[in-house]
């Protein structure tokens, strides 16, 4: 078997220490439960409709604690869908009397269902960013990666939401979110946001703010995806042929937190997926979060982590270098 060069071994070279490190706390993640109504090709997840895991109140309660005694910027709602979430209104408020920006992670179909029908509209009501995923501006890559009939949800919601603003005024964000639909690297992120405008506007008369890009993460579905292909050497090797060291300071598990359902910490929602717990003295559900152990932790790493810094970089928030 051929042998290469570690994540962490490629990466020392640029470092200031043997280990890469956070250096700051500006959002708080939390990931709410993997429910899902869909069941995607490239989830790490492996969130579904048949999952049930779901973040209790108490823990809820802890993660604002964080947030308010850590002065963090953005509180970050991911799942699954977290638009599932029992909780997910008046958590919504809470951060919102508290001053924070909240982002919210949307698959877009689910905001089409019968009971969310006023969700959209409270989103609005408390300038809820919106950071939507829309693996591509064609139907048929679309349907492919998600399941027959999204492509036409995510119009229909994207459609909704510019109604209400979202996509037009500056107050109220809606992002979308690409990754590619074979063992690829992103296109470049700028030119594809342009294409992206352009067929969505003139097919759909759709308007959104920005397009993030993000590289396919090889665990979870895609990985066994990769296995079943025979692509996983292939992908794996590419990854690491375009290791861009600019990445490395801005990557967001150096800035982020993610807390899973149960109250764990981890690094980024990838470590997540794997049950990788961040490196801190309390790793049991429902620690007492200290700001400052979270801010200046050693980050836990793999080889997994090269597609985050593979060409212009990826992250819960799109490319990192130009």
């Amino acid at each position: 078997m051929t042998s290469h060069p570690t994540f962490l071994h490629t990466i020392r070279p640029f470092l200031q220490q043997d280990q890469l490190t956070s250096n700051r706390l500006e959002i708080v993640q939390l990931n709410l439960g993997p429910r899902c109504n869909l069941e995607c090709r490239h989830c790490h997840l492996a969130a579904s409709p048949r999952r049930s895991e779901s973040m209790s109140w108490p823990v809820i309660e802890q993660a604002l604690q964080l947030v308010a005694a850590s002065g963090c910027q953005e509180v970050d709602l991911t799942g699954g869908a977290p638009e599932y979430h029992p909780h997910l209104r008046p958590l919504i408020e809470k951060v919102s009397a508290m001053g924070v920006r909240i982002q919210l992670r949307s698959n877009l179909a689910v905001l089409m269902e019968p009971q969310q029908h006023d969700l959209a509209a409270f989103l609005c009501q408390h300038r809820v960013a919106l950071t939507a995923s829309l693996p591509c501006y064609l139907q048929q890559n679309v349907d492919s990666q998600r399941g027959d009939g999204v492509y036409q949800q995510a119009v229909a919601a994207l459609q909704h939401l510019n109604s209400l603003g979202y996509g037009m005024l500056p107050e109220l964000p809606l992002n979308l979110v690409y990754n590619p639909g074979r063992a690829v690297l992103p296109p470049n992120q700028a030119r594809l946001e342009q294409d992206y405008r352009l067929a969505l506007r003139q097919s759909h008369g759709i308007a959104f703010h920005r397009l993030f890009t993000l590289t396919n993460m090889p665990i979870g579905r895609f990985l066994a995806d990769l296995r079943r292909t025979g692509q996983e050497e292939h992908y794996g090797q590419l990854l690491r042929d375009s290791f861009n060291p600019a990445t490395l300071e801005p990557l967001m598990c150096r800035k982020q937190i993610t807390i899973r359902w149960d109250g764990t910490l981890f690094d980024c929602d990838f470590n997540l997926a794997l049950g990788w717990q961040a490196t801190l003295p309390q790793t049991t559900p429902m620690p007492v979060y200290d700001p400052v152990q979270i801010s200046q932790r050693p980050i836990v790493t793999g080889n997994h982590c090269f597609a985050c810094t593979a060409g212009c970089g990826s992250s819960c928030g799109g490319a990192l270098a130009a």
